[in-house]
Order: C-alpha cells, then structure tokens, then sequence
C-alpha cells in the first residue's frame, strides 16, 4: 500500500510538455450530486485547450454517457468498465459549411473491446446473474441507469438506495462466483465477463486514438478518481489523485492514490486541472 496520501500542492510538478492528458472518473470526481459541475467543465475545457488529452473512464453504462460525449470537451469516454469507448467523429452523411458550428457536423462512434457474439451470449448470463442478486440479497435493486448497459450489470447501493457493506459483499460474492469480474464504485457494484477494467481500458485507447503504447510513458499522464474502482489506476499510475472524498473509501483501498486535493467532487477535479495547466 502507500504510505500516505501527500497533497496535491506537493505534487513535483513535470516539466513544460511533459504530459500528454488526463484520465479521470465521472461520479464524484468530477460530477456533483449526480450532475458535473461548472468549474469541472470548465477544468476539462481548460484541459483541451491546453492542449491535452481529456478522457473519462467510468462504470457508468454506454446509454448513460451518450450525451457527455457528444457534448463535453473530451477526447472519447471509455464506459462500463473499459468495455466500450464513445467519441466523436466526422458525419460523412452531413454537407458542413464552414462558418457552423463544426459539432453539428460530427456523430458518436460506439468501439466495443469484445466482438458482438461475445457481448450477446456475456448479456445473457448477466441476466441471470443479476436476476439472482435481485432474488437473494435483501434490498437490492439493479441500478437505474441499467436499461442502457450492454456489457456489464450493476447493482446500486447508494445513488438511490442505500445497501449495507454485508449486503454489499454479498453481491460481489454471487457475482464471482459466477466468474465475472466485480467492482465497486462510489454509487453501484459492477460485474462483467471478460479481462476488461479500467487500466485495459486506458490502454485500448489510447492506442485506438493515439497508436501510442500508455505502459511506455505513463508517467506522462494524471489519473484522477475517488473509490475503490479507481485503485487499479492508483497503483499502477505515478501521477495518481484522489478528490477528497476519496476519504470515505480509503479503509478499503489497497492501492491509494499518491496525492489528494483539498476539496471534494467537481471542486477537486478543477484543483487538479489548475495544477496540471501549471506544468503546461
């Protein structure tokens, strides 16, 4: 584990040039009681426009995270999971002039990691899988936002509702030993079938997008997250925050994030964003 958590104001700034992007998760990193804030989208505007790479990866479900990325400047969103990514890209179908606003010339492009016979044979058996937790531990529902995933389940146990942490472990339980993978975020516990997380993810994209190797020059991008889904990405990134929520999951983290922001949520993503732009 390490040590401790430093601040984010002690953070050995890089040199001018030296990182390439952001990663960040969604729910109470850089979204506020369910919605993003203002200073958090200004922060990822900021980001592009300092010219880095801005990328969200969440367990949020394909369906959900549609409209953000049509409309927050990002460069993709790698959702459930790292299973499927969502960018936008150039509508062949659509004459642009010029002088319009160039976003209504582009469309969403939906890139999975498994190939469509795999993701229909994993659904069914999630199904069941999920139709189990349903039935056998008390309280819990699937989350709302279900209707939109593709690849994984996930269970919610404080959006909405409130489960227990014997609750909570009891669903991870039934999920694997069924062989999924599980999870659990600041909001829902997720299970899927396949080697997909949130690392797999970062480094899909990035060679998607970029034909860039992410394990050769991870130091040169910031990971930002706040619970125990985010600890693969803590461990594994030497630039790694947590916002300062991150305190109520820290009990259970393997892996803590090397630098923790003063503030909470949106507030804390904008933190990093400042002190990112200042190694600019």
């Amino acid at each position: 584990m390490t040590a401790r958590m430093r601040a984010l104001i002690e953070w050995p700034v890089p040199a001018p040039g030296r990182l390439l992007g952001v990663f960040t998760d969604i729910d109470d990193t850089l979204t506020t009681d369910g919605a993003i804030t203002p200073d958090a989208l200004q922060a990822l505007a900021a980001l592009q426009a300092g010219g880095l790479h801005v990328i969200p990866i969440t367990g949020r479900p394909v369906g959900w995270s549609e409209p953000f990325a049509a409309t927050w400047p990002v460069d993709a969103i790698v959702a459930e999971n790292g299973a499927v990514a969502l960018r936008r890209v150039a509508n062949l179908l659509n004459r642009c002039v010029p002088s319009t606003d160039q976003d209504r010339c582009k469309q969403l492009s939906k890139t999975y990691q498994q190939d469509p016979a795999t993701r229909v044979a994993n659904y069914a058996r999630m199904q069941q899988v999920l139709a189990r937790i349903e039935r056998e531990v008390p309280g819990a529902r699937r989350a709302m936002d279900s209707p939109g995933r593709e690849t994984d389940i996930a269970i919610d146990h404080s959006e909405f509702t409130h489960l227990p942490p014997d609750a909570i472990a009891h669903a991870l339980r039934i999920m694997r030993s069924a062989g999924m993978n599980a999870t659990v975020s600041s909001i829902h516990i997720n299970g899927w079938f396949g080697a997909h997380n949130k690392l797999e993810g970062a480094r899909w994209i990035v060679r998607e997008l970029f034909g860039r190797d992410l394990d050769a020059e991870i130091d040169r991008w910031v990971y930002v997250g706040d619970s125990t889904n985010d600890q693969l990405m803590f461990e594994h990134f030497p630039h790694s925050v947590g916002v300062a929520n991150i305190a109520r999951f820290v009990p259970q983290l393997a892996h803590l994030p090397r630098y923790v922001t003063q503030r909470e949520r949106g507030a804390g993503f904008a933190e990093v964003a400042r002190a990112v732009l200042a190694a600019r």
